[in-house]
């Protein structure tokens, strides 16, 4: 395909070509692996579901579970509401979930199927739950699925007691892996706050390797949990496509205070995300915490050389690109081409106020595009580094451009789920990426009288 691309510009307002996302129901699956004990649930056919758990495991390198509704024909002309009815009876029968998250799928939007009125006709054992999430494939992307369910979490979860707000925090961390999530953590718990977050893939796809299998491991915020954030006094969401509607939509319901926040990814980021819970609960800002903001800075000084004054281009979900690129200004880098698959007229806003007030023209920003944009554009003025997933490996070879892999998703390389990116040390990781892509292409390109010792 990419020797296809035409050397002029051209410009296609309908369908994708190398798109830079995928389907709803991919987020919507991730986010309902969040909670402890929950059995996502695919209504629709069984090849759909298999995908969407394949293209997860790919990722995570961890087996994703996921039951399906399995249309055939009949289901496709008539309906699926026999097929769901009869899943819900024999996922509680056989795989005694705690919990079942109910995502729709492309061919089940398009039927019509009435979800919440044949949840209401189902055999639900008592003590169980089932949620549900509309998302089409047709519509949005997988951050659109992953915010959906995360607000089927609140709708269907969360309730308030109506006395006093307990003293703790709710943190929505948005489309993250689950070494972010354990950061984020381990950053409030450092803080000395309670909290509440959810989803939490940490423990679920990123379990270790044990003697005995479990079909539901430890990790996951509880059904209580998510219940109890109704009583909680904040809500941080971490990201405005992933987190902030269900954090609006807990405001609505239980009078939870909603802050929103951009993925705490970078330094400036990352303070915010730090000092809100200073500022709302009054706590101190332990020594740890500021000595790791110092390695941060002390680091950004001792290799800014390496980047300063780089173009890059970053593409990927939109609330790490928008993340992503505050932290490649406050590096020095000039971004250059910043894009997403997922619509919103939101990421253009947010970027293009963010480059007008670093003083950067002529950058292209765009949502809803795709990877074809991206070559083309680099076609015409190259940049110095990429920043996105692994599906930029093939410009990145095309156009001779390193590639720092970062986002969803990475298939090609090892370990990403596990390493934190959020927070301070998440900074230090992402500058070591950087500035060691950079080197190494400097090496790379030396001749024998420039191939240098010490850089």
């Amino acid at each position: 395909m990419l020797e296809c691309v035409p050397e002029e510009t051209v410009s296609h307002t309908t369908g994708k070509i190398n798109p830079a996302k995928t389907c709803q129901p991919i987020g919507a699956m991730y986010a309902a692996l969040g909670i402890h004990g929950c059995l996502p649930h695919s209504h629709g056919s069984q090849g759909c579901c298999a995908y969407h758990r394949m293209h997860l495991t790919r990722h995570f390198r961890d087996p994703v579970i996921a039951s399906s509704s399995s249309f055939t024909e009949g289901a496709s002309v008539f309906g699926g509401a026999a097929n769901l009815k009869t899943s819900i009876k024999n996922v509680f029968t056989i795989y005694n979930p705690e919990v079942m998250a109910v995502h729709t799928t492309c061919l089940s939007e398009t039927i019509g199927d009435d979800i919440p009125n044949i949840l209401k006709q189902a055999e639900i054992p008592e003590g169980k739950v089932v949620i549900h999430a509309n998302t089409p494939s047709y519509a949005g992307s997988h951050i659109t699925g992953f915010s959906n369910m995360c607000k089927a979490m609140v709708s269907y979860l969360a309730q308030s007691d109506g006395v006093v707000k307990k003293e703790q925090a709710n943190v929505l961390p948005g489309f993250v892996n689950p070494g972010d999530m354990r950061e984020i953590r381990r950053i409030v718990s450092s803080l000395g706050i309670k909290l509440i977050m959810f989803p939490d893939t940490s423990g679920v796809l990123d379990s270790p390797l044990t003697s005995r299998y479990q079909m539901y491991p430890e990790g996951g915020a509880t059904v209580a949990e998510i219940r109890d954030s109704g009583n909680s006094e904040v809500t941080l969401a971490l990201g405005a496509f992933a987190s902030h509607d269900a954090a609006d939509i807990l405001q609505e319901k239980c009078g939870v205070t909603g802050i929103p926040l951009k993925l705490p990814i970078g330094l400036k980021a990352t303070d915010d995300f730090i000092m809100a819970l200073k500022d709302w609960f009054g706590v101190e800002v332990p020594g740890a915490l500021t000595l790791e903001r110092g390695q941060v800075i002390d680091t950004l000084i001792d290799t800014h050389f390496h980047y300063q004054g780089k173009t890059v281009a970053i593409f990927g979900d939109p609330d790490h690109v928008i993340a992503m690129t505050e932290f490649a200004l406050s590096m020095g880098l000039i971004p250059k081409y910043l894009l997403t698959g997922t619509p919103g007229k939101e990421f253009e806003a947010t970027l293009n106020k963010m480059l007008e007030e670093a003083g950067i023209q002529e950058s292209r920003v765009k949502a809803d595009g795709d990877l074809f944009d991206l070559h083309q554009w680099i076609r015409e003025e190259k940049v110095d580094l990429m920043i996105g997933t692994t599906y930029g490996k093939y410009i990145s070879r095309a156009e001779d451009i390193p590639l720092v892999r970062f986002g969803f998703p990475i298939l090609d390389r090892a370990v990403h789920p596990l390493m934190s990116v959020v927070g301070y040390r998440g900074c230090l990781r992402l500058i070591e990426q950087i500035s060691n892509a950079l080197l190494e292409r400097r090496d790379r390109d030396a001749l024998d009288e420039d191939f240098e010792l010490v850089l």
